[in-house]
């Protein structure tokens, strides 16, 4: 099968648009026709070439919905015509990681996905006589693209896939990880109000967050932020230093659960810093840049104060995504307002270049 896919030749060049082959699915492989796919910075570290894991070239993207093509030999639990989400976290549901029922995270296939193969070490993209690599497993800046059975989570029939593609990353870990950190009555701190933070608004809103108090240093999501549930916003643009005290002075002394959207290490400083003493919570969202590392003082965690990370926002892709559709199609979450600009495949480099300087919340390719 042929299609059009965006290529990364090599790090820090644009994406070409060109014309591919895909072969068809191996055992426990399906193919998926891909309706829609987010632009997410964690793209960005492979079109940067900050991500160790990524091998040129490659197709990017990994927060897409499709429809289920053709099935290989072996798989159970998926038929053509089903609607699905690409999952860049598997679960496979025997390896130790699934079956302790401590983390969602499942390494059954990372050393193959990380050299940007499937699982039997080969790739399913050619363009000409060249070997395309896959992306986080996933590669969803293809029209169609190949994935495990275990990395598909199956999703309800009437959800529009154009909006829905957004719960394979950016929404999901936002509103999972706030879920899973923040208790009725809590004052929460979110830094960076992009594709995550944003969602993680939703996320304390629907947990009976007391205060939610969104950092930022881009004023212009102040309106979508309060209107998600946001109840104060600091201008960190404006704040600088300062910001550390001001969520103090709003929250008597610090809040319950911080949220670090940004990557950024001083930033994830600062909100650590922001956190409650005895029993703050500080959770690591943003990506942050290779070898990167971050000091804080011992005292601050034998006091109680807690640091930890969240991967996809805790949840589990196959078993735990539906569930957020469903909060979508019910109205309790929102989506719509979170799409800032539907582009084209030929429009990818455009929209990354949106992202970057701030233009745009969050961009979605749209297939058909």
């Amino acid at each position: 099968m042929e299609c059009d896919a965006a290529i990364c030749v090599r790090p820090g060049e644009d994406l070409v648009i060109d014309r591919i082959r895909v072969e068809p699915p191996r055992e426990g492989e399906v193919l998926v026709e891909i309706a829609a796919s987010g632009l997410c910075h964690t793209d960005l570290t492979a079109l940067d070439g900050s991500n160790a894991t990524c091998v040129y070239p490659l197709i990017p993207g990994h927060e897409g919905a499709g429809s289920v093509i053709e099935i290989g030999k072996g798989v159970t639990g998926l038929r053509p015509g089903d609607h699905v989400i690409p999952l860049y976290g598997p679960e496979c549901g025997t390896c130790r990681m699934c079956a302790s029922g401590r983390t969602n995270l499942c390494w059954s296939i990372k050393a193959t996905r990380d050299k940007g193969v499937m699982p039997d070490g080969s790739a399913r993209f050619h363009r000409q006589s060249e070997t395309v690599h896959h992306f986080m497993g996933t590669s969803t800046f293809s029209r169609y693209t190949v994935l495990p059975e275990i990395a598909l989570a199956k999703i309800r029939a009437d959800a529009p896939l154009d909006r829905a593609c957004l719960l394979g990353c950016g929404v999901t870990t936002g509103i999972g990880a706030a879920l899973d950190d923040v208790r009725a009555g809590d004052r929460v701190a979110i830094f960076g109000l992009g594709g995550i933070g944003i969602n993680v608004i939703q996320g304390a809103r629907l947990a009976g967050a007391a205060e939610i108090i969104g950092i930022d240093i881009n004023a212009s999501r102040m309106d979508l932020g309060r209107s998600l549930g946001m109840t104060q916003f600091i201008d960190a643009s404006m704040e600088g230093a300062r910001t550390v005290e001001a969520i103090r002075d709003l929250t008597e002394g610090g809040a319950d659960v911080v949220f670090e959207c940004t990557g950024l290490i001083p930033v994830m400083r600062q909100a650590f810093d922001s956190t409650a003493p005895a029993w703050g919570s500080c959770v690591l969202l943003g990506v942050e840049p290779k070898g990167a590392e971050l000091a804080v003082p011992p005292v601050g965690l034998r006091y109680g104060r807690k640091l930890k990370g969240s991967y996809f926002g805790g949840v589990k892709g196959r078993s735990g995504l539906a569930r957020f559709v469903d909060l979508y199609m019910e109205g309790k979450i929102v989506i719509d307002p979170l799409i800032s600009h539907r582009l084209s495949l030929a429009e990818v480099n455009q929209g990354f270049a949106m992202m970057k300087s701030g233009a745009a919340l969050r961009s979605v390719i749209v297939f058909e």
